[in-house]
């Protein structure tokens, strides 16, 4: 063993030593390089748990050049109004389950609802440039969406960077946007990091737990590759062993997005690693300021937003602040999925907003006491 080898060359004569010395620190080298190749350059068998598919579940080509999922469903009874699309969250994150059972109800308010996968998440088109992902490539394929499914006015539901992208598209065609929902939305202010305090809720047990994925050897060095280069981090990890590593690791984080106590949701399917993790990597550039363009806009919305949320409250603040026919529902017992954790109250408050009413309050400058986010 490794002592014993020690041993032998402190007795040894001078070359002998060396050899010695040579011998044990080859042998290392070469361990080592046995569980880097183990580890790291040889892909563990993995086996994704397939999301299965969805009734009425399709596959729309777009004009941008992707082929989206896309579900929908029919309003039930006469028609009273534009249809609503759901935009998700992450980015990369469809949500495509939880979502439909959250939002399916609202179309017994004579509401068509239509649900997709962004790019580069689910059975949607992944790029072969992780470069190509972020909030542009998102409002691009919304737009194309619309277009494609012959939607002229639409109700756009978005939920964190959903809400972003539905804010951004609202900037470049308004004329289609007849109002907005805006569930824990992302932070329009560039300088806002509360998105990096996703896993801040998380216990010391579900924080181990998450770790354990994160600290993989072959995610760990593709996350490293991605903050220098996108490319060389995806001839290391291919989509499919990247979706599902990236799957998991959400899967464990997920408590955080909830309030304690609150029932846990099923694992996270059909997430996308590159469209999740660029676009907040290093490489990425910043996406351009919304605000002074989405300043004054009048078109009605309803922000949402849970005392649990991660999220600063500085994020519904600019919403508020942007958007001057806009008002606040307020959720004590919700987090940053508000929509799915308290579903019913988001459901009938929605109603409420499409029907015309006066839903919430106006959106107050401070957190309310015991907001679990920061202020900004």
């Amino acid at each position: 063993d490794g002592l014993g080898a020690a041993a032998v060359a402190r007795r040894a004569p001078p070359g002998r030593r060396r050899r010695a010395g040579f011998l044990l620190f080859a042998t290392s080298a070469v361990g080592v390089l046995a569980v880097f190749a183990g580890t790291v350059l040889v892909p563990p068998p993995l086996v994704p748990e397939p999301r299965p598919a969805l009734p009425g579940e399709r596959q729309v080509d777009v004009a941008t050049g992707s082929r989206l999922t896309v579900v929908s469903r029919s309003a039930r009874g006469a028609v009273t109004g534009p249809p609503i699309v759901v935009v998700p969250g992450g980015p990369g994150i469809p949500d495509l389950d939880a979502n439909l059972e959250a939002l399916e109800p609202l179309t017994a308010l004579g509401r068509d609802l239509h649900l997709y996968a962004p790019t580069g998440t689910d059975r949607s088109t992944r790029l072969p440039d992780p470069r190509g992902y972020g909030r542009d490539r998102d409002v691009a394929d919304l737009e194309a969406l619309l277009r494609e499914l012959g939607l002229d006015r639409v109700v756009l539901v978005g939920h964190s960077h959903g809400a972003h992208v539905a804010a951004a598209h609202l900037t470049a065609h308004q004329e289609r946007v007849d109002r907005l929902v805006l569930v824990s939305p992302g932070p329009l202010d560039p300088a806002d990091t509360s998105g990096s305090r996703a896993t801040a809720g998380l216990d010391f047990a579900h924080r181990v737990q998450l770790y354990g994925q994160v600290l993989a050897p072959r995610p760990l060095l593709a996350y490293a590759l991605l903050q220098v280069d996108p490319l060389a981090a995806k001839s290391l990890l291919g989509d499919v062993e990247a979706d599902a590593r990236n799957d998991a690791v959400l899967t464990a984080a997920e408590p955080a997005l909830r309030c304690p106590g609150s029932p846990g949701a099923g694992p996270v399917r059909g997430s996308g690693f590159y469209a999740h993790q660029y676009p907040q990597s290093r490489t990425a550039a910043p996406p351009p300021d919304i605000r002074p363009a989405l300043s004054g806009r009048t078109t009605p919305a309803l922000v949402v937003k849970g005392r649990c949320d991660y999220l600063s409250w500085g994020s519904a603040v600019d919403y508020a602040d942007a958007l001057p026919s806009s008002r606040l529902l307020y959720l004590p017992d919700a987090g940053h999925n508000a929509h799915q954790e308290r579903a019913g109250a988001v459901r009938g408050a929605v109603g409420a907003f499409l029907a015309g009413a006066v839903v919430g309050d106006p959106v107050p400058d401070a957190p309310p006491p015991g907001y679990a986010g920061p202020s900004r």
